[in-house]
């Protein structure tokens, strides 16, 4: 079997350490693992399953030589270094909102949309965390019947700001149970501990967080529906990890409660959790740490007769982030199917 030589971009961040645990659980075919971050950490050295590799500093040449770069850097970073991992030859596996939207660029969830992998020119996108655990379920209803309107609520974990964001929480919540001051809040607009928070991302002229946006834009591109009515609504909850939404669907054609059980347990990366009557439905601690997302609660919309509303959960970090890359780079060496 070919191996081949992997860059990390961002390697010390919440998602660039997951992209390297997931490439050694996966067993994906490595010769060489190149980390990279900033000129602070270059030097120090990260244990990938046997073997240890030394941080590199961040810099074209850098690259020379890799087949593949996964990308866990912010936008400015991935914009920077994204000339230099195409003129080096490597495809770019890129996790940041940099390149999403643009034409040229195929924005991939495998299991969705595989295929479009094969349009790249150097450069692939991976889509937003709350898009992918929005729509794995998704998918799997729309291949019974179309999807025309979609409402969203996501419920978004602390681990979705970065390593900070989990740490914030801890800090305020231990305050609070001690009864001293609470720490200022640094990483949200507000206090995250005993609170939730509608607002991800900066708000836009439509009164829109640029989060909520997202979905829209991505699912649309994803989904290759064009004219998809998505609208969404974006929350901060006090949750480590995985993130929750609840989404009402109105399909073209009226798609039953259990056609849709039946589609989304079929799904691949999907698992059907749905037992009112035992109480059985995904929950955040019970979906964090997993690669597949999680869909229950799944019933009729009693507002309309084609409407369905369920809930799904995913660990965004995973499925959400490193592990959608790096299926996306399993699939692209294994070559179109």
């Amino acid at each position: 079997m070919k191996k081949y030589k992997v860059g990390i971009l961002g390697a010390t961040g919440a998602v660039g350490a997951e992209m390297i645990k997931i490439l050694a659980q996966r067993n994906f075919p490595i010769s060489e693992l190149v980390p990279m971050a900033s000129a602070n950490s270059a030097g120090k050295t990260l244990p990938y399953s046997d073997r240890t590799f030394t941080i590199v500093e961040a810099k074209p040449e850098a690259f020379e030589g890799l087949d593949i770069v996964l990308g866990a850097a912010e936008n400015d970073i991935a914009e920077k270094f994204a000339p230099a991992i195409k003129q080096a030859g490597a495809v770019f596996i890129d996790n940041s909102s940099a390149f999403r939207l643009c034409d040229d660029v195929p924005l991939v969830i495998p299991e969705i949309n595989g295929e479009d992998i094969f349009t790249h020119k150097g450069i692939i996108a991976n889509p937003n965390c709350t898009t992918i655990v929005t729509l794995m379920a998704v998918k799997a209803i729309s291949d019974i019947s179309p999807i025309e309107t979609m409402v969203v609520s996501s419920y978004q974990a602390t681990s979705g700001a970065g390593i900070a964001g989990p740490a914030e929480l801890l800090a305020q919540s231990k305050a609070i149970a001690e009864d001293k001051p609470i720490p200022a809040a640094k990483v949200f607009q507000y206090q995250i501990a005993y609170n939730v928070i509608p607002q991800i991302g900066g708000f836009g002229d439509n009164g829109y967080s640029s989060e909520e946006m997202k979905l829209q834009n991505e699912g649309r591109k994803i989904m290759h529906l064009p004219e998809l009515k998505v609208t969404c609504t974006c929350v901060r909850v006090p949750v480590i990890r995985s993130h929750s939404v609840s989404v009402q669907l109105i399909t073209k054609e009226k798609v039953t409660p259990l056609e849709a059980k039946q589609a989304i347990a079929a799904f691949p990366g999907c698992v059907l959790e749905d037992d009112t009557t035992q109480s059985i439905y995904p929950m955040p601690l019970l979906t964090s740490d997993q690669d597949l997302i999680f869909v229950g609660r799944i019933r009729e919309d009693l507002t309309n007769p084609r409407g369905l509303a369920l809930w799904s959960c995913g660990d965004q970090i995973r499925k959400g982030a490193a592990t959608n890359a790096v299926q996306i780079a399993e699939r692209l060496i294994g070559g179109a199917k």
